[in-house]
């Protein structure tokens, strides 16, 4: 682990009027790393992602790359370096694929030959995107879609990549193929926070995660511990656990 991390979120709270979504969360992302966020369905795992984004006001502290960033609107977030790819895609039906690709570089549009350079190597990590080119974005497969969401935010030029739930819906040969993508983008130096219901396969990919319950992180550690703790076995991998430990049991006070 870097002394300072690329990504230090401390003390993140998220509400909708009266309900908390995320509730003092502290999570660190080093650079060139893959940390993972896992959790139930309503932990507050997507209104985290959010709020780094600057989709949705939080309080806390945002620190990118040493300075606060909790201030910024997402669209200097995105000139920072952070995006997000959603769980919805949000790709453009009605526009080709190769043009989908060159929205992902809106932010650098004037710098054309990178552009085309990083279009080759997009198309190079994912063929099938250069066999449909010209083809519209909203008559590819599920997993098409998915690595078409991942081109796009990769022309970006990202620093910290967001995924949200990137194998929801896909089939699980696919989604293997799409998460050791992911885990080979670390080797790009491109940082990696991960959302994704299959804990397993999330785990398996990361480098270090995080449990999250009703908006609090309750546990913590490296991947290849947690995929093995009797407790987060119980709770979120399917597993049997000694003395029936359930997730009201995992909690660590710990922070890196």
């Amino acid at each position: 682990m870097s002394a300072m991390p690329l990504l230090a979120i401390d003390g993140l709270s998220v509400s909708y009027g009266r309900l908390a979504a995320v509730r003092g969360a502290r999570i660190k992302v080093s650079a060139s790393e893959v940390v993972t966020i896992i959790g139930p369905n309503g932990a507050g795992k997507t209104s985290l992602l959010k709020a780094v984004m600057g989709l949705l006001p939080s309080s806390g502290s945002i620190r990118f790359d040493g300075d606060e960033i909790s201030h910024l609107e997402a669209e200097e977030r995105v000139e920072r370096g952070i995006v997000l790819v959603p769980e919805t895609r949000d790709l453009f039906a009605e526009m080709s694929v190769r043009d989908n690709l060159l929205l992902g570089a809106y932010v650098r549009r004037r710098d054309r030959a990178g552009i085309d350079a990083d279009l080759r190597k997009v198309n190079s990590l994912f063929p099938r995107l250069a066999e449909r080119a010209d083809q519209l974005a909203g008559t590819l497969s599920g997993g098409e879609r998915q690595m078409l969401a991942l081109g796009r935010a990769l022309m970006g030029r990202p620093r910290v990549l967001m995924l949200d739930e990137p194998s929801l819906g896909l089939a699980p040969l696919i989604v293997r193929s799409i998460l050791k993508t992911v885990s080979g983008l670390r080797s790009t130096g491109v940082t990696i926070l991960l959302i994704e219901q299959n804990a397993r396969a999330a785990l398996e990919t990361a480098d270090y995660g995080y449990v999250l319950e009703t908006g609090e992180v309750v546990h913590q550690g490296k991947a290849s511990a947690l995929i093995s703790d009797p407790r987060v076995m119980a709770s979120y991998l399917g597993g049997s656990a000694a003395s029936g430990a359930g997730s009201a049991s995992i909690a660590s006070n710990s922070h890196r």
